[in-house]
């Protein structure tokens, strides 16, 4: 018999692959040690940062240092850190689950991700042993405290145009760097500083390791913002800045490898620590739902409240199904890579690369996830729900910039697509003989034949359709606009959205197929609920999309036949969604709290 090996799929082959269910990893496999490290990251966030929200929001002096402080004390800086350096050493899933756990801290989640990620990473992934064991024990016990500035007021997702430039000294000694950075994360008080500029007049990015106190670098006042107001945000000035040539991280002019790699880490992290906050605010939503009464009753016995309190479950779940399907993607294959004799560091990177493709989707789906759930938050919470006195109104808005975060989420929805198409063009994704062979399906007569169905049938069988449906629309496009295709960006949005649907779908049909293999139909009822709910709703998204891409591009005999295959790709049977809706709310109220 044929075995599968686990390695089967790689980066964007979710589109024109088949997983089995057994090769993904469910958050429901967590082991004893994950599970404890995510205890002790939720104990963190009661005890040092719940209690505090009103003083890290106000900024008081040196407190957000404190509490990174007593994180690193604990070793949540250095979870993914190596053992040599002062971490834990812990794989890329332990990690997510770190971030996840840590997300629900409001703006402490910001300076610990910003620390932890963008500021660390670089020096981990790209610096010289010198530098390693320099920077990263200190970075690793927040002994300091790390920055990362690449954006700058011409240049927010053009990264690469920035203007700050760095020339080397007459006695060669040191790198001269002028020129201003601005929403600098932990700019206020960090140590080091990641900071990206071009050498001389040369095409790309450089990167430097500045020291808190170099001569020359200076720090505008807090920015005013409408949430995030704990996180510090400064402008960072360089003006003729002496950084000694020893701190130029990795080689001239890849600075801006540097900044693609590590946002494609920060992608999928973000995405992670959306979910964290999602998990809290429905906690919150539901509790607030037993406790409130109106016209004699809690309001948890009202239709409208348990449509709300379901459909936050819903998305929540679908969404870590994908996070972990994927983290999981990326620890096999950095493991793969390093048994193939690459260094570690670079395996990670190369990891993460592979599969940006699904970091982007994560990132816009959970930022997205995120805001709905805590704009029903608020809506559950009513009138309180507008009050700062409640939990909500914060939540609502910390909850926007992780839209526009690591890349905006437009940015990432072209780049999903643009991704896909040029791994196909180098030959790494064969996308078009699977879009040929749904062109092909298109002229033939629908097969209507079917014998008796097993569990998950029915949803496979949609999935798979959804993805001839994007087959369908994507290889279109690209024969139709062929290289005008990249400036119709409304059409790429369209495609994207139909992408991001059909990989978190799939992952949480895998993730509930798996868990009824573990636990048994009957134990995973509102699982098979929330799949259903999902599907079925994401059925009308797909073909909407769809619809407006294929009005976009064609018209005549040609859009007719499109339209038609579109239709049958998305066609799905009725479904209760009321009862199904019901019934995950009904074990949301049971429990109290998001028990999914």
């Amino acid at each position: 018999m044929e075995t599968v090996s686990k390695q089967a799929i790689k980066g964007g082959e979710f589109l024109i692959k088949t997983t089995p269910a057994e090769q993904v990893f469910i958050p429901e496999e967590w082991s004893e040690e994950q599970k404890m490290i995510a205890q002790t990251c939720h104990d963190f966030l009661v005890a040092e940062v719940y209690p505090n929200l009103d003083r890290i929001d106000a900024q008081e002096e040196g407190l957000m240092q404190k509490i990174l402080d007593k994180a690193g004390e604990l070793g949540l800086l250095g979870i993914s850190i190596p053992e040599e350096y002062g971490g834990f050493g812990k794989d890329f899933t332990t990690g997510m689950i770190a971030t996840e756990f840590l997300g629900a801290g409001h703006s402490f989640s910001v300076a610990y991700a910003a620390h932890t990620g963008i500021g660390t990473l670089p020096i981990l992934f790209y610096g010289n042993d010198a530098q390693k064991k320099h920077y990263l024990p200190k970075l690793t016990s927040g002994e300091w405290k790390a920055a990362y500035c690449l954006t700058e007021p011409g240049s927010g997702s053009d990264a690469n145009s920035g203007k700050t430039k760095a020339t080397l000294s007459p006695d060669g000694k040191h790198w001269i760097i002028n020129g201003q950075k601005m929403w600098i994360t932990n700019g206020g008080f960090a140590d080091v500083y990641i900071v990206f500029a071009k050498i001389d007049n040369d095409e790309n990015l450089s990167a430097f390791i500045v020291e808190k106190g170099t001569p020359g670098l200076s720090l505008n006042p807090e920015e005013h913002k409408m949430g995030i107001k704990g996180s510090s945000t400064r402008q960072v000035f360089f003006s003729d800045c002496q950084v000694p040539v020893q701190n130029q991280l990795g080689e001239r002019g890849i600075g801006f490898k540097i900044a693609v790699n590590i946002l494609n880490l920060g992608r999928i992290k973000l995405a992670g620590a959306a979910i964290g906050g999602c998990k809290l605010t429905s906690t919150k939503s539901i509790q607030y739902a037993n406790e409130r009464t109106q016209f004699g009753r809690p309001i948890a016995k009202y239709g409208a409240i348990r449509h709300k309190l379901a459909e936050q479950a819903i998305r929540i779940f679908a969404c870590e199904s994908a996070i972990y399907r994927c983290s999981q993607n990326i620890e096999d294959a950095i493991e793969a890579l390093i048994a193939g004799g690459m260094d570690p560091a670079k395996a990670k990177l190369k990891a993460v690369e592979q599969f940006a493709v699904e970091a982007a989707i994560l990132k816009v789906h959970g930022s997205e996830v995120l805001d709905y759930v805590v704009d029903e938050g608020v809506q559950v919470y009513g009138g309180m729900g507008y009050s700062a006195d409640a939990p909500m109104e914060r939540a609502y808005r910390d909850s926007r910039i992780n839209r526009i975060f690591e890349g905006t989420n437009e940015i990432n929805r072209m780049l999903t697509v643009d991704m896909m198409l040029k791994r196909a063009m180098k030959g790494e994704l064969d996308l078009m003989g699977p879009a040929t062979a749904v062109a092909n399906e298109l002229m033939s007569i629908p097969d209507f034949s079917g014998g008796e169905e097993q569990l998950f049938d029915a949803e496979k069988k949609l999935l798979a359709n959804f993805k001839k449906a994007v087959l369908m629309v994507a290889g279109s496009a690209v024969q139709k606009l062929m290289m005008e295709l990249a400036k119709e960006q409304e059409v790429l949005m369209n495609i994207a959205d139909m992408m991001i649907d059909v990989y978190i779908g799939e992952s949480l049909q895998l993730r509930v197929e798996k868990m009824v293999s573990l636990r048994g139909e009957a134990a995973c009822a509102e699982a098979i609920d929330i799949l259903r709910v999902w599907l079925y709703d994401a059925s009308d998204r797909i073909n909407k999309a769809g619809k407006d891409a294929i009005g976009s591009f064609s018209e005549g005999d040609e859009q007719r036949l499109l339209l038609m295959g579109l239709k049958r790709f998305t066609k799905t049977s009725p479904l209760n969604v009321k009862e199904a809706r019901r019934r995950i709310a009904a074990k949301l109220l049971s429990e109290n709290k998001y028990c999914f």
